[in-house]
Parts: C-alpha cells; sequence; structure tokens
C-alpha cells in the first residue's frame, strides 16, 4: 500500500498546534482592524452630518495659556503642540521618577514586612494597609493642601532626611526645590503604589521554598547576605509580573495631577480642547500617547523577566 508523503504532511499541517494559534491571532486582529474602521467611518460620517471636519492642523496655533512647570522654553505665543509636547515631558517626569522611588519604597518595606523585629514588622504593616486602603486622589489632595500648602508653609520646612525636605516653596532634594504640585503628585504616588509593591515583593519572597534559606545559612551567609544573592533573585520570578501591572497603574494614575495644578499632558489637554473644541483629536492623541507609555513599560518589563527566568539546560 502506498502512501502519499504530501497528504501525510497535509493532514499534519492541519493538526499543528502551531498554525491554529497563529491563524486565531490573525483572525482576531483581522477582526479587530474590521471594528476600527467601522468605528472610524461612523466617527467621520456624524461628524460631517454637524459640519465638523477632523483634523489636527490646530496644533500648529498659538496656545495663549501659560503652563507652570517648563522643563524646556515654553511661551503663551508657542503652538498647542509645543504645549503638549510640555505636557507630555512633565508626566514622563513624574513617571519615571515615580517608578524608581516606588521600587524603593515597596522592595524596602515588603522585606520589612518579613522582618523578625516586631516593631519594623508592623510599623511596615501600618504603612501598607493606610495607603493601600486610602483613594490615591485623597492622598494627593492630602500631601498638596494639608503638608505643602499647610504644615509645610506654616513650619517653613519639614525634614524629612538628610538630604530631603519639605517646605512651602515644594520638595527640596539636595538643594533642588521642586514645585508643590510635582512633590505632592510625585510623593502620593510613590507612597500608594509602594504599599501594594511591598505585598508583591513579601508574597515573592514567601513564595521561595524554605530549603533555600536552610542551605544559605548552612554556607555561612548572614541574613542580608542570603536575601540578596539566594532568595530575592529568586523571587523575582514571581515578583516581575504582576509588578508590571502596578508600574503601568503608576503611570495612568499620573492623570489624576489636574486635581492639585500640575500641568502633565491630560492638564494641557484638557485646556486645548476646551479652547479649540477639538474634543475627538486631543482624545485621540491622549490614548495614542498613553497607550504608547504603557506598551513602552510592559514592554521593558517583559524583557527583563525573561532575563530573570531560569534557564533550562
Amino acid at each position: 500500500m502506498n502512501i502519499n508523503p504530501n497528504s501525510k504532511l497535509k493532514n499534519n499541517f492541519w493538526r499543528d498546534v502551531r498554525f491554529w494559534r497563529i491563524a486565531m491571532q490573525i483572525g482576531v486582529l483581522g477582526l479587530l482592524a474590521i471594528a476600527i474602521l467601522i468605528l472610524w467611518d461612523n466617527l467621520d460620517y456624524n461628524l460631517e452630518q454637524r459640519g465638523i471636519e477632523l483634523g489636527f492642523d490646530f496644533l500648529r496655533s498659538q496656545a495663549s495659556f501659560e503652563i507652570g512647570e517648563k522643563p524646556i522654553p515654553y511661551t503663551p505665543a508657542d503652538s498647542y503642540l509645543l504645549a503638549l509636547l510640555l505636557g507630555l515631558l512633565n508626566s514622563l517626569r513624574v513617571m519615571v521618577a515615580g517608578i524608581i522611588l516606588t521600587t524603593i519604597v515597596g522592595v524596602s518595606m515588603g522585606i520589612a514586612r518579613l522582618s523578625d523585629n516586631w516593631l519594623v514588622r508592623n510599623l511596615s504593616l501600618i504603612y501598607v494597609e493606610t495607603f493601600r486602603n486610602t483613594p490615591l486622589l485623597v492622598q494627593l489632595l492630602f500631601w498638596y493642601l494639608a503638608i505643602f500648602l499647610g504644615a509645610a508653609k506654616t513650619a517653613g520646612k519639614i525634614q524629612l532626611f538628610g538630604f530631603i525636605s519639605l517646605t512651602g516653596n515644594g520638595l527640596e532634594i539636595f538643594g533642588i526645590v521642586l514645585s508643590p504640585e510635582f512633590g505632592a503628585l510625585l510623593i502620593g504616588l510613590t507612597c500608594y503604589t509602594g504599599a501594594f509593591i511591598a505585598e508583591i515583593v513579601r508574597a515573592g519572597i514567601q513564595s521561595v521554598p524554605r530549603g533555600q534559606w536552610e542551605a544559605a545559612r548552612s554556607l555561612g551567609l548572614k541574613p542580608s547576605l542570603a536575601m540578596r544573592l539566594v532568595i530575592f533573585p529568586q523571587a523575582l520570578r514571581v515578583i516581575i509580573p504582576p509588578l508590571t501591572s502596578q508600574y503601568l497603574n503608576l503611570a495612568k494614575n499620573s492623570s489624576l495631577a489636574s486635581a492639585i495644578g500640575y500641568p502633565d499632558v491630560y492638564f494641557v489637554a484638557s485646556t486645548t480642547f476646551n479652547q479649540t473644541g477639538r474634543v475627538v483629536e486631543v482624545m485621540l492623541l491622549l490614548i495614542g500617547t498613553y497607550l504608547t507609555i504603557s506598551l513602552s513599560i510592559a514592554g521593558g518589563m517583559n524583557l527583563l523577566n525573561r532575563y530573570v527566568q531560569i534557564k533550562e539546560r
């Protein structure tokens, strides 16, 4: 009996799981593209019925409004495009600084939650439960109104550490003074997100088998060295995926800056569409901006996650 090899190959092709996975992904992307085209066509039709043309020519027009935080030169005579770029830079300043600081705070508090010292363990517990169970908007208003515009302005200066202090003029770090709005937003995002990261770190450390601790002790490693060289690297495989979600939350929660008057990209965009009436265009720019930022963070964290995974030999 002769078996046609081409027929056998064809049957295996249809039974190949990889083929169906790729085919399903292509199908989903196709349906998504069709849905976007339908929505765009409906939007364009509705705007045309109202005599509104969709376009981004307004970005070249004069903005005619002031922005408090200026990492780059800007005047009200400049264009809306430059104003939005300035707002984006202000957002990125908070996001980058917030991710760095919230990682330091979250990891420190997560390790402290497992401390043998009763006072350290319970102080970290109080921190986590307080900041994790209080709305972020309330915390931002507290830091801005009660601390920076209230206590710090009355006291003149509140020293936190040797290089950080709160003043009526803002947050002072190594002699560099940041505005009260920036300081309140940065501290609020750091404390809030750090509480969630602390629990992620605690759970990640506890997921490491107890035998790893015993092996480290048998080698004569001190607890601090055992944590740094043995336990924490293994815990990273569990920590990084949920940590990515918290970084994304921090980036998106930074849009609450408008509540305390910090001119981030959302704040500037709101002023732009109020003045120009181009709500659809500005909202599309905002969606694209936050989507790009979120995908960049997720992509970077995915690369880090691959790096820390155990390599099979």
